[in-house]
């Protein structure tokens, strides 16, 4: 069992462990000061050539180490305990510090001196709910290079808090691409650091404005103003006014109650008079949403109860931040949008099942939220050309549309096999595969082909084929539940070419038959033993429920949030031999 938990999670890591890898490595080159992120153990995932660089070491040689046990020294160079080191305190917190007067043990055995900064980093993706630590150092120049210069604006960050302000929005915002949740930690990062209120209007694909978010920091808490947030006037073509300006992406501006209290010249204007009315804003800073093809929107931080006005000196900042958010929110608009288009695309390629006499069908598909809405795990039901029927289930090695592509060439060749060539199914699974390598650009896959036909005492018989897919779940009305591990092959691209064997079982009334892909049963921390049992025991306990209810039960229950994508498809017989009632099928 332990050798298939390891199994289990190292099919998971290879799985995810790429996709994090390769977005950490472009979030840390962004920062302009060392950086590297670490996991929950304290191993380096991921660093940027500044860090390679300050600490005479390369990526190679910092990768999968202990960063305490490589890096952290004392003043003379010796190891550091733990319980001496603040940055390891604070790494087992779980929450953001920053120090100074540390060392790090460059390469060449050379003492580096170091300002640092750490926070909590969401390593999230792809189902990955794993919590990581972003490290942040640099070496001063001077022993004062950390304290506030006197001719910084009053309320201002030092410089190297400013750094980590930029890095921390760089990595917060880049891993998600969820708008909402984009704006969220926008807002957080911002307050109540910089000020006590925050708005923010976007342009929408119809080139309308909409005050999406006007956010004020009360104590802890943030608290949204929803009866000023709405839709906007049109930005005005030649208005010198700050916010009409920044949405035009002219420049960004500071503004304060007296901007706006001349005869207003749009209807813009007249919405932010209404803001600095209702909430008491005295300064403000306005800064463009920029994207990487067009403005997205405005930025704007306002102080009322927080001391001192906004100066020049601040809008450098604000305006590496809200470009650092154009960045994220375009992704974040891309990538919804193509999750719309590849959802039609999937709806279109998933078939819809056939009405057979007496039988129940319900079918599921879960997209991968880490993919386009769309993948290579499918299933299909069709009328065979003798009037048996025929189920399907798959699962093409990809999550993206070249494996939605492929998994569409596997299904057609599929049921045109099934339909010309009246064979047993291991027989045209074997067809299926010798075609391929050279008519498809599928690589690997797996695939249960079953024929399913009415006896002559009017029951049903299930014959199947299984090329390295999970095995079909059969549960009885009664709550019996096992699982048809016959009639089991390779998987399909081998190119081994080896006979596959046909199974047969007659299944009995009432009872219900699953199909369905690895998704299911596949998650973090578990094996697939573990999988297969919790479904089959969440399977006997439904067995009583109607079988859209059924389907829709076991995807809560037993279907781990945010990972792979999910194929069901759902059979049950009827509770009398030769009923022939037709039953709709489910969608």
């Amino acid at each position: 069992m332990a050798g298939a938990e390891r199994a289990g999670n190292d099919r998971q890591r290879q799985r995810t462990e790429p996709r994090v890898r390769a977005r950490l490595a472009d979030a840390v080159e962004a920062i302009g000061a060392g950086a590297y992120v670490v996991d929950e153990q304290g191993h380096i995932l991921a660093v940027n050539a500044l860090a390679e660089r300050l600490l005479g070491r390369s990526a190679a040689d910092l990768l999968g180490q202990d960063a305490h046990d490589l890096l952290h020294r004392g003043p003379q160079g010796q190891p550091l305990p733990t319980t001496q080191c603040a940055m390891r305190q604070a790494f087992h917190a779980g929450s953001p510090a920053q120090g100074h007067r540390e060392h790090f043990l460059r390469g060449n055995g050379s003492l580096l001196p170091v300002s640092w900064a750490i926070t909590p980093y969401d390593l999230g993706d792809t189902g990955d709910r794993r919590t990581g630590t972003l490290v942040l150092f640099h070496a001063p120049e001077r022993a004062d290079a950390a304290e506030p210069r006197p001719e910084q604006a009053t309320e201002s960050l030092t410089d190297f808090e400013r750094l980590a302000l930029l890095a921390e929005t760089t990595t917060r915002l880049t891993s998600t691409l969820d708008v909402d949740e984009a704006l969220r930690r926008l807002v957080s990062l911002v307050l109540p650091r910089l000020a006590d209120w925050a708005v923010i209007d976007l342009i929408t694909e119809h080139d309308e404005v909409w005050r999406t978010a006007v956010v004020h920091a009360e104590g802890d808490r943030l608290v949204h103003y929803e009866e000023l947030e709405g839709p906007m006037p049109p930005v005005p073509e030649e208005s010198p006014m700050p916010l009409s300006r920044a949405l035009r992406g002219v420049a960004s501006a500071l503004a304060g109650p007296a901007t706006y209290r001349r005869a207003p010249d749009s209807g813009i204007a007249v919405e932010q008079r209404r803001l600095f009315e209702a909430t008491g804003i005295h300064s403000a800073a306005i800064a463009p949403i920029r994207g990487t093809r067009e403005v997205l929107g405005a930025l704007t931080l306002g102080r009322a109860g927080k001391p001192g006005d906004f100066t020049t000196a601040d809008l450098p900042l604000l305006e590496d931040i809200a470009r650092r958010a154009g960045v994220a929110l375009d992704n974040a608009r891309l990538y919804q949008r193509q999750r719309a288009v590849a959802e039609t695309m999937q709806n279109h390629l998933l078939p819809q099942m056939p009405r057979v006499p007496g039988l129940q069908m319900a079918v599921r598909y879960l997209p991968a939220p880490d993919a386009s809405q769309v993948g290579g795990d499918w299933y299909d039901a069709f009328t065979l050309s003798d009037g048996a029927t025929a189920l399907a289930i798959g699962d093409v090695v990809g999550h993206d549309l070249e494996a939605a592509v492929g998994m569409a060439q596997l299904r057609n060749m599929l049921r045109a096999y099934a339909w010309s060539q009246q064979e047993p199914p291991s027989r045209i699974v074997q067809r299926l595969d010798e075609a391929i390598m050279p008519i498809t650009d599928v690589t690997m896959a797996t695939l249960i082909l079953a024929r399913l036909t009415r006896t002559d005492d009017a029951s049903w018989r299930l014959t199947w084929t299984n090329a390295g897919h999970p095995p079909p779940l059969l549960v009885t009305r009664d709550g019996l539940a096992d699982y048809l591990t016959e009639g089991h092959s390779l998987l399909l691209g081998t190119g081994v070419g080896a006979p596959r064997p046909d199974a047969s079982v007659l299944l009995p009334p009432g009872c219900t038959l699953l199909l369905y892909t690895d998704g299911l049963i596949e998650a973090p921390g578990y094996t697939l033993d573990e999988g297969l049992s919790r479904l089959r025991q969440h399977a006997a306990a439904l067995a009583h429920r109607p079988l859209p209810s059924l389907t829709d039960q076991l995807l809560r229950r037993v279907h781990p949030p945010g990972l792979d994508d999910v194929a069901l498809l759902a059979l049950r017989t009827p509770t009398q031999p030769g009923a022939g009632r037709t039953e709709p099928g489910g969608r």
